[in-house]
């Protein structure tokens, strides 16, 4: 069972456990997601938090794991509305692991982020870094993990949880890429402005302690986010106790070279307009997926910013809104 799965990652993912054969049911409510971008014999429009529904959803299909998507994902949309975040992520999965547990569904591979580091006090980033979260979002991501760890003590849960920093691009098909409403990450506002939906691209601060002034990111492309879940499920099944790891290029990328690239692919001058500091944002967030690569024999296919910028340009060129 994938929840979330017609979000932009769970998706993608959903495709990857298809094209490796993996029989798939999703369960998403569409808050933010999209039918059409998956394609599939099962799918469930249902919140995690009917836990009535879901239950049946368990009757119905002998599953096996959980893959689990599902949760409202916004940093400054979660310190203006803690309670929303609260109650759909933490009290969404309480209701998940409660009939997982219920129906003896013994492994859950979970979509949590490098939001519950805070500001790391080192780069790159590993998992023993401190966890102190500095938005709700972080928060309850945090709380998610840990209310895993004690299923895990109390029931025998297993699960992987997978800590990514910037997902981007789109699969190599085209058919299914990234369409949020309203538009946070860096990629796809910076080609906004080649599909003429936006005049300009904003920086928010030059004067960053980094080479050219502009913060830095770890990007790293949807698929390889897919694969690890996939790597991740199969670690499960091998008998491996729980962990956490990091999903990153380990390649740290500028706001300035990612516009740099984008033009280079798109062939448009992107005009510039450089703004003030944004309040929280850390200069570089570089993470270490060494351990990722060790224990799950999981390593990035596709590393290079130009091949992340390359196919998501594929998707928004076709699909300029959205789906």
């Amino acid at each position: 069972m994938i929840t979330g799965g017609a979000g932009y990652i769970g998706s993608h993912t959903v495709r990857y456990f298809s094209e490796v054969n993996e029989e798939v049911i999703v369960v998403d409510n569409l808050q933010s997601g999209h039918r059409k971008s998956v394609d599939v014999k099962h799918f469930y429009e249902l919140d995690l938090r009917e836990k009535e529904a879901l239950n049946n959803v368990f009757k119905r299909h002998s599953i096996e794991a959980v893959i689990h998507f599902a949760a409202n994902s916004l940093v400054g949309e979660s310190m203006d509305k803690p309670y929303d975040y609260y109650h759909n992520n933490v009290y969404g999965m309480m209701c998940l692991l409660d009939v997982m547990k219920k129906h003896k569904v013994g492994k859950m591979v979970f979509s949590s982020t490098a939001a519950i580091y805070g500001e790391p006090t080192s780069i790159p980033i590993l998992e023993g870094e401190d966890t102190t979260p500095t938005n709700p979002y972080g928060e309850t991501k945090l709380a998610m993990e840990k209310m895993m760890k004690w299923f895990d003590q109390g029931y025998g849960v297993k699960y992987v949880s997978l800590r990514y920093f910037n997902a981007a691009g789109a699969h190599e098909s085209g058919e299914i890429g990234e369409d949020h409403k309203p538009e946070t990450h860096l990629i796809p506002l910076v080609l906004e402005v080649p599909l003429g939906k936006r005049e300009t691209i904003s920086i928010f601060g030059d004067d960053y302690p980094t080479e050219d002034g502009t913060c830095i990111r770890d990007y790293i492309h949807v698929m390889d986010i897919a694969s690890a879940h996939y790597a991740a499920l199969e670690y499960l099944r091998k008998g491996h106790s729980s962990d956490a790891f990091n999903l990153g290029n380990g390649m740290g990328y500028s706001v300035k070279e990612v516009i740099d690239v984008a033009r280079n692919i798109t062939e448009h001058s992107l005009p510039v307009e450089m703004k003030a500091r944004r309040l929280g944002d850390p200069a570089i967030l570089i993470a270490s997926s060494e351990k990722a690569q060790t224990k799950l024999d999981w390593k990035p296919r596709f590393p290079t910013l130009e091949k992340i910028m390359l196919d998501a340009w594929n998707w928004h060129r076709t699909h300029p809104k959205g789906y």
